[in-house]
């Protein structure tokens, strides 16, 4: 086989004792095989069991990721800029939700030929692929955004703005630049999928089961649902991740809360054996999530999502952790977010130095008694970290590491 890029590369069949197969076909799975062979190489099932027709599927697959050129080259203008990576083998991936209306995204809104980033997450994988961390920062964050590249080739001036309009103004490229000049921390890949490649993963799962507390009903997201536990579809999944106004003080935090639990519940269903263990019901899986994927050149093929996710295997869901970046509401407009310092600082050291992020599930008893734009997100000592700890000085106690308010993949959906 070869990937789009012409390198060769082939499934390997591997038989012995603790490989869980055998040259007759005998054996059991390893687990911590499962889910990470299933996404990145389920095809090869399709390749063994039915000839060209798998080889097909194969390319087909292969062909469905969107290569972004255009945010590669920009970046490459920019390099001597952009931040070092401190720790070998560690990942940061960039994931970002697309609000475009173009195309089969119409429906939510007139295209008026311009995109933001409805959604964006850090994704931080450790060196050990024992944890990984996914940070959400804010639409309305105000940021410092450098200057970019234009879609019709001009460029603008470095402006302090809104985080999301660095993806309207200068896509991908001028995001992950964003990004990097916030936390300085280097972002190795990026994915972007928009509306309706959401609504396909979904529904390629056969849904994904959440816990409504009390009924939605907003328009503006699409969206009416009954409370209760119930199995939600892509078209119900979409508004709900989107739902904001309807939904306890309207604020962006509350809807950021319930992406990151909607993501954890989708990487509980994506990791069910019935879904990876079933060629019948991966192949739709693979496809939607390829077919919805624009990602930097490394990872335009199988063989490069293989290559990233194969060392996440081992990862419990109870060390998939989902986070916002502490933040509260900018001191010049309540409808726009600041940083809280030093906490987030705090969080971006310890991402850079891959040094463990501990989170807790502490949310306030009733949504609608935390006041607009306030995010608890952060549970430090005085501003203090490991770093401040003075070896040498036997009267110094060391302080203790940072906590942050988020979730876990491991939650039941009616926690």
């Amino acid at each position: 086989m070869t990937d789009t890029a012409g390198a060769a590369w082939e499934p390997k069949a591997t038989y012995g004792p603790g490989t869980g197969a055998s040259p007759t076909g005998e054996g059991v799975v390893r687990r911590r095989h499962r889910w990470l062979r299933g996404v990145a190489l389920g095809t090869a099932v399709l390749v063994l069991g039915a000839g060209g027709a798998g080889w097909a599927a194969y390319q087909k697959l292969n062909g469905n990721i969107t290569k972004d050129t255009d945010a590669a080259a920009e970046l490459a203008r920019y390099e001597r800029e952009r931040p070092t990576p401190l720790v070998h083998d560690a990942q940061n991936i960039l994931l970002i939700g697309s609000d475009t209306r173009a195309g089969d995204n119409r429906k939510y809104g007139r295209d008026r030929g311009t995109q933001r980033s409805d959604t964006t997450i850090l994704l931080h994988l450790a060196a050990d692929r024992q944890s990984a961390t996914a940070v959400s920062i804010p639409r309305d964050l105000m940021v410092d955004v450098p200057g970019c590249r234009r879609p019709d080739g001009s460029r603008t001036r470095a402006q302090f703005a809104q985080f999301n309009s660095a993806f309207e103004v200068g896509g991908t490229a001028c995001t992950i630049r964003t990004v990097e000049k916030l936390t300085r921390i280097r972002v190795d890949h990026h994915m972007v999928v928009d509306f309706a490649g959401f609504k396909d993963m979904v529904d390629a799962v056969d849904g994904v089961e959440v816990c409504l507390k009390a009924p939605i009903d907003d328009d503006d997201a699409h969206v009416r649902l009954a409370p209760g536990l119930q199995t939600l579809d892509g078209e119900q999944a979409l508004g709900y991740v989107r739902a904001r106004k309807s939904l306890g003080n309207g604020s962006d935090t509350e809807r950021m809360d319930r992406q990151q639990r909607f993501l954890g519940a989708l990487v509980n269903k994506v990791q069910s054996n019935d879904v990876l263990l079933n060629p019948s019901k991966l192949y739709p899986v693979l496809d939607a999530a390829t077919s919805s994927l624009t990602t930097d050149p490394a990872l335009a093929s199988l063989r490069g999502l293989y290559e990233l996710v194969r060392g996440m295997r081992n990862i419990p869901t109870e060390r998939v952790q989902f986070l916002t970046v502490p933040r509260q509401s900018y001191t010049y407009d309540v409808n726009r977010d600041q940083l809280v310092e030093p906490a987030a600082e705090q969080l971006f050291t310890r991402l850079r130095t891959d040094s463990p992020v501990a989170v807790v599930p502490e949310r306030p008893a009733d949504p609608r008694e935390s006041p607009p734009g306030q995010e608890q997100a952060y549970r430090g000592n005085a501003g203090h970290s490991d770093s401040d700890a003075k070896p040498d000085d036997p009267s110094h106690t060391p302080s203790p590491a940072p906590t942050f308010r988020g979730n876990t993949a491991a939650g039941t959906p009616c926690e």
